[in-house]
């Protein structure tokens, strides 16, 4: 175990250089024993700056890629926070740790369970649903933030439908190789976009998506 904490800080180190800088992010990420969150036979490796396979044609997504995206949400403690995509649960995770309100969608049932067991056995405190979520989440709708985590073709307007006033949407769009990771912002019943960074996901499945 102390391995893994050695991994851990070492990873925090390489997402500080990277230029995130959000304490509470990189403290989260601290605490969380990622190793736990990819098949087995590849813990060694969950700390390393890559993506790994967890089955179902899916991925844990690069650390640094979770750090970006949770800083970039600017999360707040007991905000309401929708993810699209459970995959592993690791971001769901981090989510909790920072204190949200965590409702979570994951289209494919197997990995689902495995994700909600995962996380029920550290204690977390959160709400998960087995189904299409391109279509969100309406029944605990408005969400202070909505987190996309699969490259989408369009942004499917329903999720900002779904997000709160002065609320914010992060999702990848693009094609099946790249996607630009956008933030959008829900101002004064306009929508602000900004570009992050190019990135690259999985594809994400379902009615408005691929």
């Amino acid at each position: 175990m102390k391995r893994y904490e050695t991994l851990r800080e070492q990873m925090v180190a390489r997402l500080q250089s990277a230029g995130i800088e959000d304490q509470a992010v990189l403290q989260a990420m601290r605490k969380i024993p990622r190793h736990e969150f990819v098949a087995r036979g590849l813990e060694d490796q969950a700390y390393d700056e890559k993506a790994l396979p967890i089955g179902f044609g899916q991925t844990i997504s690069h650390p640094y890629t979770v750090a970006l995206m949770t800083q970039t949400l600017q999360v707040r403690k007991g905000q309401r926070i929708l993810e699209i995509g459970t995959g592993s649960g690791y971001q769901a995770a981090v989510l909790c740790e920072l204190g949200a309100q965590v409702f979570t969608v994951e289209r494919i049932e197997a990995l689902g369970r495995e994700a909600e067991a995962r996380l029920r056995r550290f204690n977390y405190h959160f709400v998960l649903r087995i189904g299409d979520g391109t279509l969100g989440w309406q029944s605990y709708a408005p969400y202070d933030a909505i987190i996309v985590t699969a490259g989408a073709p369009i942004i499917p307007e329903n999720l900002m439908h779904q997000v709160k006033e002065d609320g914010r949407l992060l999702i990848p769009v693009g094609n099946l190789q790249e996607q630009m990771l956008t933030l959008y912002l829900k101002q004064k019943g306009k929508t602000v976009k900004m570009e992050i960074e190019k990135l690259s996901f999985v594809p994400l499945s379902g009615r408005r998506g691929w």
